[in-house]
């Protein structure tokens, strides 16, 4: 079982919706490719919606860990991308990914505004970095 410590340094903010840090001891990291809105087809899902496109993104990297033999929770690092990004799609976005990491600590977390992703219809990607057995 790999040994993940989400630590909170004094003199951050502690906030409920990432780690500033987590350190990770396992035998395997896992590094899972920006996933994006589409389903097994590759038709895109929840056009124009960015609730309903992070929500997929979530579930397309959870498929990703599991071909992996891992979950959510061995997730160390993710890495948000979103086109277009406003201050008021931060909620939105934490709240369809929030749900995946119920009940566990978060991992750490990086959000970027971007003009563009590789499609025109996407609005989110999100990559994970994972550690397992």
């Amino acid at each position: 079982m790999p040994k993940l410590d989400h630590l909170r340094p004094s003199g951050l903010h502690h906030n409920p919706a990432y780690s500033h840090v987590v350190t990770a001891t396992g035998a395997r990291t896992i590094y899972i490719s920006g996933q994006v809105s589409t389903d097994e087809e590759g038709r895109i899902v929840g056009e124009g919606d960015i609730a309903a496109q992070t929500t997929q993104v979530m579930q397309n990297l959870g498929l990703a860990l599991k071909a992996a033999g891992a979950s959510y929770s061995n997730i160390v690092k993710i890495t948000t991308f979103v086109v277009n990004y406003k201050p008021e799609l931060r909620p939105i976005i934490g709240k369809a990914r929030s749900v995946f990491f119920e009940g566990m600590e978060p991992p750490a977390s990086t959000l970027v505004g971007v003009s563009a992703l590789a499609a025109p219809e996407w609005l989110i990607e999100i990559e994970a970095v994972a550690v397992a057995d």
